[in-house]
Formats: structure tokens, C-alpha cells, sequence
């Protein structure tokens, strides 16, 4: 078709369903693991973190099996089965009706759920790190020698539908997450947003089938990888072994290996094991880099992701994508012929050391973005300590006075003060004093809570009594929290949109609810069996807490008053862009040149172990990240943001100084050189049995 194998068409498809399965269900994970199995923060970033990691040790094993076992075709075929079936248990998992026999909306054996996450995600790690390496080899080999041009267009195809499944799965799988499902109780739909990815692996895997027929099998060959893991070994073992002053020394150690390896063989390792030297510092990038999909997308959880349509926390992760395919191009076509033309020998190692500064101005970027988000947060109570805010509730003012001689407050009708902290030790009573009467009450707080306390006279006594708030940190859903009073002399029925409060007596307060859809207004409804009234609410925006007080109806419209609990996000989502684009410009001086320069400096036949060992780098990279949050103190995210640029910034130095001592070298010549040497000793052989026959025939 157009000069193209039919089969390579199986193959991008195939690409394209495969990408979008894995970072579709990649960018709610972090969400997951917070928000469905409230994991604490740095928990949530250590497990997705080793999950990342498992995903790039696995292709390791993957092309071991492929070349030496099964065959590529074989190696896709049963570790997408092994995919699909995670996927699947994945999206299982995440159904909290599963273990919900009380049907409150929350699993009563989190540990089933949990369980069942953890295999799907090992069983994803396995099949998508296994199949790594072998889908883009396999549809190279469906191309006859004399294909180059067709076989260059084909890795461009399969280059942009990685692009284009990310892309999309990124924008799409939040967006489902986000909607509300459930069969008991309505919460954000994670059963979906995996489901969708796991409905992509399947089709992937039927495509991939389909066209098993015309693909071209090339057999198992061996694995390079276990000829130099081999060889070095050798070497090493070689080398102990004749340890003593008696055996002369030899000019590289590898070349202990020469009593069982050719001379092509210890050359082409030395070249590769140059290369993975220089590989050392790279894994403190990755442990950069890969934080998108985890401390940046928290990060986002406490902003405002306004952009006249509301953009989820998880889908900011699509600015990389998006940004990658504007500026590779732009890169190639205009910076770096730029850079020629001004004669700066902008070598690909120093491209390199770039990039690795670029990502480290990047996590100084989102450390600044965090000091502004920090500065939104409520002060909530700490040990020893407990906080209350006074609603007054009368048509007159009131002076609350807190005894032992602690504060003096002045309150106006109808409005409010904001929490106050006090010691719980010594924090004994509430003397409160208006036109309508004085009154002591006791108080007993607990220590680490809010309280609210909303007062009005009734009958010589005010009422209601101090109300403990149960919250003490922002919303872990991300959305808003609402809740009202009744103001009115008679009881009410209280909806808001879809939600309903129940029967709100005179006087008192519902619990909190989440604002579904926080970015629109709703319409609040009090009712009973002769009254009804209604208003539009204003819009919540994402990360408050109101208390909303019912005061009056008039003309059935019904007259609120807003009291915040706990301000919004306000920082905007836009404010991440900066890091998003520095870390981009990063990847592309970093990531792209680093497989450039590493293909351009080893032999052709020594490409996969130079991915493998690239891949390792990103795997070592997220084990870094998990180590720092399971083990560090630092409690402000800023600071540990400053910590990753300190350390990328000294790693960057260190490459810096290995890059000036590494030598350039032209792997073909070397190779051209043993193979002129090998013609020569064919030759002499040829020449000597030549003679030998002469000699014989005299005889």
C-alpha cells in the first residue's frame, strides 16, 4: 500500500491505541491513589513512582525474551494479553460499589481495592515495559533491504502516534475521571477513566492480531545484551583470576576477555560501556522530569484551572506533548542552524549539559509557583491548639469575650469573623454580651479542630451550641464544600442543584458536601409543606468552604449570606506553563540529542544496549524520587522543589566536567578497520593453505 508493507499500518494502530491506554490511565493515577485510596501525599508519589520504574526495568526482560526465546511477534503478542488483563483489574479496583455493602459511597474493604490496584498496575509495568522495545524493532523488520525510505517514514508514523495517543488520553481520560458515576452514590468516575484505557489495550490487541498473517517473523537471533553482559563478566572473572605482580598488565581490562572474545566483540564494548559511562549522572533528570505526573499534578490540585472552561489538575500534564511537537521542529529548522551560523560548537554533549540546567531552573520555577500557593492555604490548628469562628445570628452586634482574659471580639448582625486560634489548655469559657442578653458558655475544645459557633437568642438561652466543623485541611476531593444554616423561625428542606441537606431545623447546620461542579452556579431551594423559596447561587470556584446562612424569603426569593470558611484557589493554572516550558525545552536538548549522541557512538549492532541502558536511567531516576519522598523531612513542597534543582544543578556540573574528557568517535571506521584487518587475515589464511597445497602436491 503506497510502496509499504500492509502490515506496518497494523503496527501504528496498534502504537496508537497501546500510548493512549498508558498515559490515559498514567494521568489520573496520581489522583487515584490521593482521592479514591486517600493516600497521603508522598505515599501517592512513592508508589506511582516505582510504578514508573517497573514500567522501564521491564523492557529489559522484554527484549531478552523477544531475541532469545519467543521472537518479537510472540513476545507482543502474550505480554499485551498480560496489558490488557491489567488494565482490566485496574478499572476493577477502582469500583468502590465493589466492597460498598452499606452503600455510603465508600469501599468497607479498601484492602480489596487496593490489592486489585496494585496486580493491575505490575501486570501494566510488565506488559508495557515488556513490549517497549519490541513493537518499533518489529515494524522495522516488516521492510526489505531497499526500503530505506519507506522504512524512515515509517518510524516518523510511529514516532506521531505515540504523540497523538498521548495527546489525546491526556486531554479525554481526566475529563471522564472528573464526571460523576456510581451506582449507589455519585463520585468522580474512575471506573472509566481506566476503563477507557483498558477498552484502547484490547482493540490494540485485536489489531495486532488481525494482521498476524501478513507480518514478516524474523526468528530469535540471540541478544547482544547477554553477549556483553557475558563478555564483561568474563573480563572481570579474568582479570581476579590473574590478580598477581607475575601476569604482565594489559592496556584496557576488557581485554581480559580476549582468551574466549573476539577482538570486534571487546572493541564494540568498549565503545558502548564509553557511552553508559557518561549514562551515571543521567538518572537525576529523569527523577526531574517524571514529577509532572506526580508533584506537579498535586501542585495543580491547589490552583484555579479557570480558563473560561475549567482545565482538571491532571490535564495540565498535556502542555508537554503539546509543547514537544511545536518546538522539535523549531528547534532543528531554526535554534540550532542559528546556533552553526554563529560558530558555537554546540556539541551534542554539551546539548546536554543544557538541557540539564534548563530542568533544573524548571523546579525553581514550580518552587517559586508553590510560595505563592502556600501563601493562599488557611492556617489550620496545630497540636495544642483549636480554632473557632463566630457567626452572629441576631439583628443586633455582640462582644464575644474569651475567658481567661484571652480576646475581645466585636461581631455585627448578621456577619461573621474569620477562625481564631487559642491554646485548648488554656482556653476556658465564652462570655458573650448583646442588647438582647448576657450569657457564659463552658467551653471544651479538642486539640487539632475547627469549631463554629453560631449565636442568637431564643427563649433567654442563644442557640445553636458550638459545632465541631470536621475539617482540618483543604478539600481532598479538590472541589468546594457547602454547608448551611437555617436563619428561619420554622424548619426547612434545603437542596442546591441535585444535592440534597435534608431538614434543617431553626437555627441549625448541615454537614459539608462537595460542590459537584464548583465552576457553575446552582440553584438553592428551602421548602416545606407551605413555603417554598429559590435563588441562584454564585459560582464556588475549586479548593473553598462556605457556609451559606438562609435568612429570609422574600417574594420567593430567598435571601443568602455567604460566610468563607476557606478561601479558594486563586494562584492560576496558567502560572505552571513556565516550568512546563523549561522542563520541555529540557527534554528536547536532553532527551532527543542523548539517543542521537548515543546511537551516533556505538556500532550498529550495539543500538539495543545502549536503549536498555538509557531506559535504565529513567528507571533509576523514579527510584530517586520514591527514596527522597519516603524518606525526607522536608515538609514544605518548595523546599524539596529547591532540593531537586540543587541536585540536578550539581549533577549537571559533574557531567560537565566528564563531557570535556570524552573523545568523539566514528564507530564505523573502527569497524571498517577490523573488517580491512579481518579481509587481510582471510586472506593470509587462504594464501597459506594455498601453499600448503602446493608443498603437498610436490610431495
Amino acid at each position: 500500500c503506497f510502496g509499504f508493507p500492509l502490515s506496518i499500518f497494523f503496527i501504528v494502530i496498534n502504537e496508537f491505541c497501546e500510548r493512549f491506554s498508558y498515559y490515559g490511565m498514567k494521568a489520573v493515577l496520581t489522583l487515584y491513589f490521593t482521592r479514591f485510596l486517600h493516600w497521603d501525599d508522598n505515599f501517592a508519589t512513592a508508589i506511582y513512582h516505582t510504578f514508573v520504574a517497573l514500567c522501564y526495568l521491564t523492557p529489559i526482560l522484554g527484549a531478552i525474551i523477544a531475541d532469545s526465546w519467543l521472537g518479537k511477534f510472540k513476545t507482543i503478542l502474550y505480554l499485551s494479553m498480560v496489558y490488557a488483563v491489567g488494565q482490566a483489574v485496574l478499572s476493577v479496583g477502582s469500583v468502590s460499589d465493589l466492597t460498598d455493602h452499606n452503600q455510603d459511597g465508600t469501599p468497607d474493604k479498601i484492602a480489596v481495592n487496593i490489592a486489585l490496584s496494585m496486580i493491575g498496575l505490575i501486570l501494566i509495568a510488565l506488559g508495557t515495559g515488556g513490549i517497549k522495545p519490541c513493537v518499533s524493532a518489529f515494524g522495522g523488520d516488516q521492510f526489505e533491504d531497499h526500503q530505506e525510505r519507506q522504512r524512515s517514514t515509517f518510524f516518523s508514523l510511529f514516532y506521531l502516534s505515540i504523540n497523538a495517543g498521548s495527546l489525546l488520553s491526556t486531554l479525554i481520560t481526566p475529563t471522564i475521571r472528573a464526571s460523576e458515576c456510581g451506582i449507589h452514590t455519585k463520585q468522580e468516575c474512575y471506573p472509566l477513566a481506566f476503563g477507557i484505557p483498558a477498552i484502547l489495550m484490547a482493540v490494540a490487541l485485536v489489531v495486532f492480531v488481525i494482521g498476524s498473517k501478513m507480518y514478516k517473523k524474523v526468528k530469535p537471533q540471540g541478544n547482544v545484551m547477554l553477549e556483553v553482559s557475558k563478555c564483561v563478566g568474563f573480563a572481570i572473572t579474568n582479570r581476579f583470576r590473574h590478580r598477581s605482580k607475575e601476569f604482565p598488565k594489559r592496556e584496557h581490562w576488557l581485554d581480559w576477555a580476549s582468551e574466549k572474545y573476539d577482538k570486534r566483540l571487546i572493541a564494540q564494548t568498549k565503545m558502548v560501556l564509553r557511552v553508559l559511562f557518561l549514562y551515571i549522572p543521567l538518572p537525576m533528570f529523569w527523577a526531574v522530569f517524571d514529577q509532572q505526573g506526580s508533584r506537579w499534578t498535586l501542585q495543580a490540585t491547589a490552583m484555579n484551572g479557570d480558563f473560561g472552561f475549567q482545565i482538571q489538575p491532571d490535564q495540565m500534564q498535556i502542555v508537554n506533548p503539546i509543547l514537544i511537537v511545536l518546538m522539535v521542529p523549531i528547534v532543528d529548522s531554526l535554534v540550532y542552524p542559528l546556533i552553526k551560523k554563529c560558530k558555537l560548537n554546540f556539541t551534542p554533549l554539551k546539548k546536554m549539559t543544557v538541557g540539564m540546567f534548563l530542568g533544573s531552573l524548571a523546579f525553581v520555577a514550580a518552587a517559586l509557583v508553590q510560595v505563592q500557593i502556600d501563601k493562599t492555604y488557611p492556617v489550620f490548628p496545630a497540636a495544642g491548639q483549636a480554632q473557632i469562628k463566630l457567626i452572629n445570628l441576631e439583628t443586633v452586634p455582640a462582644t464575644f469575650q474569651f475567658q481567661p482574659q484571652l480576646l475581645s471580639v466585636d461581631v455585627a448582625p448578621n456577619d461573621a469573623t474569620g477562625y481564631m486560634t487559642f491554646e485548648t489548655s488554656k482556653l476556658q469559657s465564652l462570655h458573650i454580651i448583646s442588647a438582647s442578653g448576657n450569657k457564659t458558655q463552658s467551653l471544651e475544645l479538642t486539640e487539632g479542630e475547627r469549631y463554629t459557633f453560631p449565636f442568637k437568642w431564643v427563649s433567654q438561652e442563644f442557640s445553636p451550641d458550638l459545632i465541631q466543623d470536621n475539617i482540618t485541611s483543604k478539600p481532598e476531593s479538590g472541589k468546594s464544600l457547602v454547608r448551611f444554616i437555617n436563619n428561619l423561625p420554622f424548619a426547612v428542606n434545603v437542596t442546591m442543584g441535585d444535592m440534597e441537606f435534608g431538614q434543617l431545623a431553626p437555627l441549625s447546620v448541615s454537614n459539608y458536601k462537595d460542590v459537584p461542579k464548583p465552576g457553575r452556579p446552582y440553584d438553592i431551594s428551602a421548602s416545606s409543606s407551605q413555603f417554598h423559596c429559590g435563588v441562584h447561587s454564585k459560582k464556588f470556584g475549586y479548593g473553598g468552604a462556605y457556609t451559606i446562612l438562609i435568612d429570609d424569603c422574600v417574594e420567593n426569593q430567598l435571601n443568602i449570606k455567604y460566610f468563607e470558611d476557606m478561601a479558594p484557589n486563586t494562584v492560576h493554572m496558567a502560572w505552571q506553563i513556565p516550568q512546563y516550558f523549561l522542563l520541555t525545552c529540557a527534554e528536547v536538548l536532553f532527551s532527543v540529542t542523548g539517543l542521537e549522541f548515543s546511537y551516533s557512538q556505538a556500532p550498529s549492532n550495539m543500538k539495543s544496549v545502549l536503549q536498555a541502558g538509557w531506559l535504565l536511567t529513567v528507571a533509576v531516576g523514579n527510584i530517586i524520587v520514591l527514596i527522597v519522598a519516603g524518606a525526607s523531612t522536608i515538609k514544605e513542597q518548595w523546599a524539596e522543589y529547591v532540593l531537586f534543582a540543587a541536585l540536578l544543578l550539581v549533577v549537571c556540573i559533574i557531567f560537565a566536567i566528564m563531557a570535556s574528557f570524552y573523545t568523539y568517535i566514528d564507530p564505523n571506521e573502527i569497524e571498517a578497520q577490523f573488517t580491512k584487518e579481518e579481509k587481510e587475515e582471510d586472506k593470509k589464511d587462504q594464501d597459506d593453505n594455498e601453499k600448503e597445497t602446493e608443498v603437498d602436491s610436490r610431495m
